[in-house]
């Protein structure tokens, strides 16, 4: 008989507090946008933080938010923008494409040395050893933990500095979250002009350290007939959204760490140490 009235009472508490379970997900339930699931599957899945969110997720809840445009997503076709602006009940925007750029040039030959290193051939590895060898804190280190983190094999290493295959590259942002020094940007792929270089140090100190650093001259700014450069501390910074490709930028400055996509065609996509240092403009 006792087992049978702690049967019974058993289920009694059971319901009660099945009940009170239920009463209480009803009133502190937080209402979800079923727009975010819908975005969220129309998504890639990559979760590569190419966009600048944390992943597919939240990138989907910014978009609902009104905080990212439909076709924030780099690695995504014209059909996946035209499904996400669908469920938001928005014009259709196409997808703009992007490219990993590695904003440095300074290659074992231009970059100052603080020590030799012989250690495991990873960037994380030598970071945490007084922030790599290069005496720029903002240098690429060279030992290509991007390299290994691409999946698509669009990354190699030149003289110390890493190179994206243009051609190769989906913009997935894994290079770009595994750079311990941050150095690798995306930037619209159709991009002719870029600044090899985001030195936080003054001009000074970039010199000293690097023979084809930024020294915040400002003379690409003040030469730039868009108004497409600005200073960002002591290095320059391309808007795209106002570049024109007018190529001034590159023609003035006395560094040559403004790069073009017909430099590149010419040069490679590293420079020679013949060819840079401080370059006489005085003929523009």
């Amino acid at each position: 008989m006792d087992i049978i009235w702690a049967i019974i009472w058993f289920l009694i508490f059971g319901l009660v507090f099945g009940a009170a379970l239920a009463y209480a997900k009803k009133i502190f339930a937080v209402e979800v946008d079923e727009r975010i699931e819908l975005i969220e599957d129309a998504l890639p899945s990559a979760n590569c933080g190419g966009c600048g969110y944390a992943g597919c997720k939240a990138l989907a809840e910014a978009i609902v938010k009104g905080e990212a445009k439909t076709n924030a997503c780099p690695v995504g076709k014209n059909e996946m923008c035209a499904e996400i602006a669908a469920i938001m009940g928005e014009p259709a925007l196409e997808s703009v494409r992007y490219r990993a750029q590695v904003m440095c040039g300074g290659t074992d030959d231009l970059a100052k040395q603080k020590y030799a290193y012989d250690g495991i051939q990873d960037c994380d590895g030598a970071n945490r050893l007084a922030g790599g060898s290069k005496a720029c804190p903002n240098g690429c280190l060279g030992l290509g933990t991007c390299v290994k983190n691409c999946k698509f094999g669009a990354i190699k290493v030149i003289n110390g500095v890493a190179a994206v295959d243009y051609g190769k590259c989906t913009a997935c942002g894994e290079c770009v979250a595994a750079c311990p020094k941050r150095i690798i940007k995306l930037i619209p792929f159709g991009a002719t002009h870029w600044v090899g270089c985001v030195s936080v140090d003054k001009g000074a100190v970039t010199r000293k350290n690097c023979m084809i650093g930024c020294v915040a001259c400002g003379l690409c700014k003040k030469n730039c007939p868009a108004g497409a450069i600005e200073m960002n501390g002591f290095v320059a910074v391309i808007d795209y959204g106002k570049c024109t490709a007018c190529g001034e930028c590159v023609k003035v400055c006395p560094r040559r760490v403004i790069w073009s996509d017909i430099s590149q065609k010419e040069e490679g996509v590293i420079r020679a140490k013949s060819t840079v240092g401080d370059v006489d403009i005085s003929g523009y």
